[in-house]
């Protein structure tokens, strides 16, 4: 069914709206326990924002998630044509008392693609403990901000989704602050200090919701937005998307665009046999990742009536102007506005979003773009620590000058190639690694400068990477404390596995293989050469399973237990350092990050 609320208030007339209390804040119903839920009561139309029914929930974000009072929600909002429509979300606020400034702000988070089938829904996704944004959402909450989700429109019962219909999303991120005000244990009020932040399909939603914020929901006391990998330009994004990586955000956005602009992109007659066919598929029973895989590098023109190519489509007048009407940066952001983008963005290109840039900061406003060096899985969550930091510096009412006047050269794009493989490139990724030497009982840690370089392919399941150890010195008991110069050199790839399944679980399993050497040993400047190393290399497993947040959150180690072999080289010395540095029960931790941001 397409999503349509247009005639709800039609259906329901005056006799049901006689039957049912009126709304306030403390007069919202309580909502069906189960699935019932998401399928609205026939009511009169509300005011946007006006809680409909709502009930306790409980949520799985993952180890280290705060202690939450938890509510989903039903609530009133308007779509992208300006028709009523109803959507659910949650409202989550820490259990601990708020230890800043003021009473405890708020965050409207937006999330990224989830996928149309209504078992999507981040509500659901988060109650059961999937939801692959889980990692965001839990720093926000230990930062101690409430936090409220919107479903987006279209997660109720027997409808479509309207994705990636930017101001319909962006009144549901809006609508749902002043519904979460209206629950009356929440703590939340018409006056809560609040920031919307979203990436992705969210970094789209923030960025309507700041335009649209003034016009739509001036009471609500918005301080910041913070979008990042946002699509702003629709006709870029869907030639950068069309038979490449990413293709099924692609075809998610026609599916989307049709349940809230049936008329203009009339799938009904534009849309083959095929493509009917994958349609059903998408929105009965697929989420993101089951689409990502799926639909990996097809091309729309599979799909479609004829044939027809993308241009074709395109070119079509109602199609085109649907689409420009999605285009963000005709209105100027009036709070102050963080925007970031991967270099190695496979899934949005990095230049419209410049370009969007570009164009707030024609209209004055208060701008600042952060550039990351990895991709768009990766920047989505190494963006949360940089992004909550400049979060609670608005909150704090601090000024920033943003960075619109700038002499920095324009970020350049490095994706990995389009139309192949799914790979997910570590360039130089920081190492902070450490060994824990059995027998000394001593921890060394490797230089801060030590890197890992890796490729891994989601498609063929393959990792094939290389360590960067530059050699060091360090301290060690040897009978005295002696300063002593080590290295661990790599003599292969590191290879093995790598996967990314329909749940958004990583797994890399593979092994890193290195000597182990000690150049010399002495006090200070005063060092005896040895030149002595492990006569076979040193294998060190590295295996992680968890979430594929871990690439960009800073989450993603390698520990384990390894044996180093004997000792050669080391002259009359040798025993002695075999006795020492060999032997089983060698314990290594090896974590590795993208490198830092910058801004432009």
């Amino acid at each position: 069914m397409r999503y349509n609320n247009s005639g709800l208030a039609a259906v329901a007339g005056l006799t049901t709206a006689l039957l049912l209390p009126p709304l306030s804040s403390h007069a919202a119903m309580t909502g069906p326990s189960d699935m019932g839920f998401y399928d609205p009561p026939v009511i009169a139309t509300g005011q946007p924002g006006e809680l409909i029914w709502q009930r306790e929930t409980s949520v799985d974000l993952g180890t280290g998630s705060p202690s939450v009072s938890a509510w989903n929600v039903l609530y009133h909002s308007t779509d992208a044509i300006g028709n009523p429509n109803q959507v659910t979300g949650t409202v989550l606020v820490p259990e601990a008392p708020w230890s800043g400034n003021g009473e405890r702000p708020l965050i409207s988070y937006a999330v990224g693609t989830h996928g149309l089938a209504q078992r999507c829904a981040p509500s659901l996704q988060m109650a059961q403990g999937t939801d692959y944004e889980n990692a965001n959402i839990r720093a926000a909450l230990q930062a101690g901000y409430a936090v409220v989700i919107t479903d987006n429109p279209g997660y109720t019962t027997g409808d479509t989704p309207s994705y990636m219909a930017g101001k319909a999303q962006a009144h549901a991120a809006l609508d749902i602050i002043r519904a979460s005000s209206q629950i009356a244990d929440s703590g939340i009020t018409p006056a809560t200090r609040t920031a919307i932040w979203g990436y992705s399909q969210g970094g789209q939603t923030a960025s309507w919701a700041g335009e649209r914020w003034k016009d739509y929901a001036a009471d609500i006391n918005l301080v910041a937005v913070a979008a990042g990998g946002t699509p702003a330009d629709f006709f870029d994004t869907a030639h950068y998307l069309n038979a490449s990586t990413g293709s099924s955000f692609l075809l998610q956005t026609v599916i989307g665009l049709d349940a809230q602009y049936p008329t203009e992109i009339d799938l009904d007659n534009r849309a083959n046999v095929q493509g009917k066919t994958e349609i059903a598929k998408v929105t009965a029973d697929q989420c993101v990742f089951d689409t990502l895989f799926n639909y990996m590098n097809k091309d729309l023109a599979e799909y479609t009536v004829g044939n027809a190519p993308l241009d074709t489509l395109l070119a079509i007048p109602e199609v085109n102007a649907t689409l420009a009407e999605q285009a963000l940066g005709n209105k100027r952001i009036e709070v102050p506005l963080y925007q970031y983008h991967g270099t190695a963005d496979e899934f949005i290109p990095l230049d419209q979003h410049l370009a969007l840039k570009k164009q707030y900061c024609r209209k004055f406003g208060n701008v600042t773009f952060g550039v990351f060096p990895s991709e768009h899985i990766v920047t989505q969550f190494q963006a949360a620590t940089p992004v909550l930091s400049w979060l609670q510096d608005r909150m704090d009412g601090k000024y920033t000058v943003g960075t619109c006047l700038t002499l920095k050269p324009k970020p350049t794009a490095n994706p990995n190639p389009g139309g192949g493989n799914f790979v997910v490139s570590l360039d130089q990724w920081n190492l902070d690694a450490s060994m824990e030497l059995a027998t000394l009982g001593q921890t060394v840690d490797l230089p801060e400068t030590s890197t890992f370089s890796a490729d891994t392919d989601m498609t063929a399941g393959t990792l094939n990477g290389n360590l960067d150890v530059p050699h060091f010195s360090t301290k060690l008991n040897i009978v005295l404390p002696l300063d002593v110069k080590l290295s661990v050199v790599p003599i292969a790839p590191t290879t093995g596995t790598a996967s990314l399944d329909n749940h958004g679980q990583l797994g890399v399993h593979g092994t890193a293989y290195a000597d182990i050497a000690v150049k010399s040993a002495g006090f200070g400047f005063l060092q005896i050469p040895f030149g002595c190393k492990t006569e076979t290399p040193v294998a060190f497993p590295v295996d992680f399973d968890g979430p594929v947040s871990a690439l960009g959150s800073g989450e993603l180690t390698f520990t384990g237990t390894t044996s180093f072999p004997r000792m050669q080289g080391c002259g009359l010395f040798n025993s002695l350092f075999t006795t020492l540095m060999s032997g089983p029960g060698q314990q290594y931790s090896f974590n590795v990050a993208p490198p830092a941001p910058t801004t432009w």
